[in-house]
This record gives C-alpha cells, sequence and structure tokens, in this order.
C-alpha cells in the first residue's frame, strides 16, 4: 500500500549481529531479508545491532555482504554500545562505503527485549570522531553537546557520551 501511494517506507531489521534468544545470527540471514525489503520498496535499509554485541570485523563483513546486494547508499548502519564497539563497528563500516549512520544524542535509548542493552551510539561522539577523519557532516559540535547536557540534565541522568562526559568534566574543573 505505501508503494502504491507514494509513501516512503524506511525497514529496520533489528539483532543483525546477535539477538538475546537465539544468540548469533548468520549474516546471509539478514542480507537475504534485507534484500527482500528493498525489492519490495523500501527506499533505505537499517542495519540493527540493537544489542550491541556486534565486532568491526562483523560488521564490516555484514556490511560488505549487503552491499553487494543492495547499493552502499541505501543502507544506514545502527550500532548500540553496549560493549563499547559502536564506534569500532562504524568505522569498520566507514571504510567500506557506509554514509548513513543513525545516532541518539546523550545515547538515549536502550533495547526493551535485551535486558543490560545500552541505547544507541551517542551523535556527539559519532560527530566527533567524524570530525576527526576530517568528513565534513555539517554539525555543530558544540550545539550538539549543549543538547546533550541539556536533555540528561533534564532526564536526571548522566549523558552517554564520552565526549559530552569529558566536555562536562572540564567545565567542572
Amino acid at each position: 500500500m505505501a508503494k502504491e501511494n507514494n509513501i516512503k517506507v524506511r525497514a529496520y531489521i533489528s539483532c543483525v549481529l546477535g539477538c538475546p534468544y537465539e544468540g548469533n545470527v548468520e549474516i546471509q540471514q539478514v542480507v537475504a531479508i534485507a534484500e527482500k525489503l528493498f525489492e519490495m520498496g523500501c527506499y533505505e535499509i537499517s542495519l540493527g545491532d540493537t544489542i550491541g554485541v556486534g565486532t568491526a570485523m562483523h560488521a564490516q563483513e555484514l556490511f560488505i555482504k549487503t552491499s553487494q546486494v543492495i547499493p552502499a547508499d541505501k543502507i544506514a548502519i545502527h550500532f548500540h554500545d553496549t560493549r563499547g564497539q559502536a564506534l569500532a563497528n562504524i568505522y569498520a563500516c566507514l571504510e567500506q562505503g557506509a554514509s548513513i549512520i543513525d545516532t541518539s544524542v546523550a545515547g538515549l535509548g536502550g533495547c526493551p527485549y535485551a535486558p543490560g542493552a545500552s541505547g544507541n551510539v551517542a551523535t556527539e561522539d559519532v560527530v566527533y570522531m567524524l570530525n576527526g577523519l576530517n568528513i565534513n557532516t555539517g554539525i555543530d559540535l558544540v550545539s550538539l553537546l549543549e543538547a546533550g547536557a541539556f536533555i540528561s540534565n533534564k532526564l536526571n541522568r548522566q549523558t552517554e557520551s564520552r565526549v559530552g562526559q569529558a566536555l562536562m568534566t572540564r567545565n567542572q574543573a
């Protein structure tokens, strides 16, 4: 119906690098699902390591194999930082042509079906890394850090952004 009514649909595939119920997820299974969704008319497919178990090599292999059946510019990457691997996973995929990255200010969020899973990688940390790679995002990092600090304060919680934590420590010193 979406296709018939010219409604754009972005598809999300969760648990692409591991599942809290099934454990390891076969890359070819994810690629097949992504290909089917793309054939159905989804304009973009987001590959989500929503429980944050992926490693750089595994993430890169998934991106490479998916980009063999879907154009790389139609694949988004979505990494939770549960085990501190999100930036490494993003970098590994950037090396293979990834250009669409899902993030969350202050690392907000989580995974309701995976106890202990953290939120998506902090936008602040990704922008800082991209700036260091001379990749222009057009995002004002200072304003972003202020937004992350604001929402974290309103939610009465500490930001999950390492860059945000460093800034707050520096400003408190």
